[in-house]
């Protein structure tokens, strides 16, 4: 490795140790085992370069956004690691065209951006037939997002209209509801965004107990999302800092 690769190197690592601190702190402070709260690396935008760093790291989990660049760091990654593909779990956390869930259904762990009948539909026989390709080794796992503003153009499943969609799907094929997501409101109070989302948790739980996973929290607003009860935060700027590149996908 060169001398800046090990520069890079170096300041991942060092935001790393800086952001597993700051997160376990946040879990103190709100009586919760660290344990119980993921840091999902967001790696979007930022090159497989990166990405392998983390894993060198000991990362085994990466949020990204766009299928095109995803898919593609999907394989450079093993090329620059020998990883396992088994051992590592890519999330799609940006919204989700329904014409790509065919190739995301061949490498996503997870999915936290379902917020229609129609895109479990297309996820669901995509992880199916993925299933039965052997293209993957389990069910695709959804999280539902909750729109806190009613801004179609943020993307979201407004609140009330969530026990029906969680509904449809858990009952789809190839498909395991596992629980919501939520982006606050730009411009709004995190306090009320993550209580209202917490809220919508505890109700969804009494219909579904199984949906217990709850993605919520950023660089910026992290601690306040764990003491609603996050059990993932989604950060990439305390970790990889400004991005990079600017996504054509």
């Amino acid at each position: 490795m060169g001398e800046v690769g090990r520069t890079r190197a170096e300041e991942i690592a060092a935001n790393l140790r800086s952001v597993s601190a700051r997160l376990a702190d946040a879990c103190r402070a709100a009586d919760r085992d660290p344990a119980d709260v993921q840091l999902l690396p967001v790696t979007k935008f930022f090159p497989a370069s990166d990405v392998a760093i983390l894993y060198g790291l000991g990362c085994r989990e990466f949020g990204e956004s766009r299928e095109q660049e995803a898919s593609s760091k999907v394989v450079e990654l093993a090329a620059m690691t020998a990883a396992d593909s088994a051992a590592v779990r890519w999330h799609m956390i940006g919204s989700v065209q329904r014409n790509k869930a065919r190739s995301i259904a061949q490498w996503a762990y997870a999915i936290h951006s379902v917020d229609s009948p129609r895109l479990v539909d297309a996820l669901a026989k995509a992880a199916t037939a993925a299933l039965e390709e052997g293209g993957r080794e389990r069910p695709l796992r959804v999280l539902l997002q909750v729109s806190l503003d009613g801004d179609p153009l943020r993307g979201g499943v407004p609140v009330d209209e969530l026990t029906e969609l969680a509904d449809h799907a858990e009952s789809a094929a190839g498909l395991e509801l596992s629980g919501l997501m939520a982006v606050p409101p730009l411009g709004s109070d995190p306090e009320r965004a993550f209580a209202a989302l917490q809220s919508a948790h505890n109700e969804l739980l009494s219909s579904h107990p199984a949906a217990t996973a709850l993605s919520a929290g950023m660089t910026d607003d992290l601690e306040v999302a764990v003491r609603y009860g996050s059990t993932c935060v989604r950060v990439g700027t305390a970790l990889l800092g400004s991005r990079p590149i600017a996504s054509k996908n």
